[in-house]
């Protein structure tokens, strides 16, 4: 199961994530969000369990935990909608400009 986790302190570290979740079961991965401009933390991550029932145990724990006067939000990753997700490219069918050789003023 993979979980989102908001309301990080910006201090925290993939490491200080893993050992959060571990201590409620095996951790396959965990990463914290890191903005590619500034090199620093967004204050949110993920983290990947492979057992359901100990994923779930650990967000129940988690879920409003204080972290240096942070309180946790830990919940099951859900994927963004399609209309929100960013980036694509590609051809969509939109005029994309040109000369047609009519005036459009």
């Amino acid at each position: 199961m993979d979980i989102y986790v908001g309301n990080l302190p910006y201090s925290t570290t993939d490491d200080d994530l893993r050992g959060l979740f571990a201590a409620h079961g095996e951790v396959a991965s965990a990463r914290v969000v890191i903005d590619r401009m500034t090199g620093r933390s967004k204050g949110f991550g993920f983290v990947e369990m492979a057992d359901r029932a100990q994923a779930q145990q650990a967000i129940d724990a988690l879920n409003g935990y204080d972290i240096e006067g942070r309180k946790l939000r830990v919940n099951e990753s859900q994927p963004k909608p399609r209309e929100e997700r960013g980036g694509g490219g590609g051809f969509r069918g939109r005029d994309r400009g040109g000369d047609r050789g009519g005036s459009r003023w």
